[in-house]
């Protein structure tokens, strides 16, 4: 019984020992820790620092890629990028013109490619009648330019140029072909009056450059009597061949006779709706005569 008492004693004596060295290590450790501290916080800040400084470098590294990746794309790879793309307009372009000259090669417009583009050609006609060509001499680059022409200056073809060359050259063709075409039909037809009926005017035949502001007099027999008519004819279209305004007066009578007056009338409906030459040869035909005898 005392032995046993004892090693009980003896065990709470040894657990209290070892309890007391237990909580004595983790004052120690605590102690050791609270020493130790200040030590590690300054290597921590001094961890942050380099960590930071790193950081800094990889933002100014990553920046300045980002800045040499902007610059490459915006000045390279566009410029490259656009100037394919240019290519492949220039050569729709072309393309497309080739297509135009084959369409309207039967209409008067011709062409052949050349080292900077093309070159198309418009033959002008009236009536079946073949008159002046002109050439015009384009060059496929962005934008489309004109290189050379022959062109007369009167034709208004900077201000077509401006309006359909950039987007829409079939247009542009069709469009300068009809002022051609246009011009060529009304210098035919006085080309053809003073030709054909220079005896019956009095007077030389008054044009300007576009031919598209005709006036003369000239002499019709009714009836028996001679009559003189001074005719103006204003194209204010240029592209056609018909004038838009007609006058038709009287020289040196103030009152016409009604048979007269009804003639007149009739004349400027004549040079509204044919062209001249076929207007005085219906004269002819209607039987009003024109008098060459008074002419001369």
């Amino acid at each position: 019984m005392e032995l046993a008492n004892t090693l009980k004693q003896d065990g709470e004596s040894r657990g209290g020992v070892l309890a007391h060295l237990e909580r004595l290590e983790t004052q120690v450790s605590k102690s050791h820790k609270n020493l130790e501290e200040p030590q590690d916080a300054q290597a921590l800040e001094a961890r942050i620092h380099e960590l930071e400084r790193l950081r800094d470098n990889l933002r100014a590294e990553v920046k300045e890629r980002q800045a040499r990746v902007k610059a490459s794309t915006a000045s390279v790879e566009p410029d490259q990028t656009l100037e394919i793309n240019e290519q492949e307009i220039l050569e729709r372009k072309q393309e497309n013109v080739k297509a135009i000259l084959q369409a309207y090669r039967f209409t008067g417009i011709s062409g052949k490619l050349t080292s900077r583009g093309v070159c198309v050609c418009i033959s002008t006609a009236f009536e079946g009648n073949l008159l002046d060509s002109y050439f015009v001499d384009l060059v496929m680059e962005k934008p489309l330019w004109i290189h050379h022409h022959s062109v007369p200056v009167f034709i208004p073809l900077e201000e077509i140029s401006a309006k359909y060359l950039q987007t829409n050259t079939q247009h542009f063709l069709f469009v300068l072909c009809e002022y051609l075409n246009a011009y060529s039909g009304r210098k035919y037809q006085a080309d053809r009056l003073q030709s054909d009926f220079a005896a019956f005017l009095v007077g030389p035949l008054q044009r300007n450059s576009l031919c598209n502001l005709l006036s003369f007099t000239y002499k019709v027999k009714l009836e028996g009597q001679s009559f003189p008519f001074c005719a103006r004819l204003l194209y204010k279209d240029l592209t056609t061949t018909l004038p838009t305004d007609v006058t038709v007066t009287s020289q040196g009578i103030e009152a016409l006779p009604s048979t007269w007056e009804e003639q007149r009338a009739d004349h400027e409906n004549l040079f509204l709706t044919k062209p001249l030459h076929q207007v005085f040869t219906s004269f002819a035909r209607k039987g009003e005569k024109l008098d060459i005898s008074l002419l001369s």
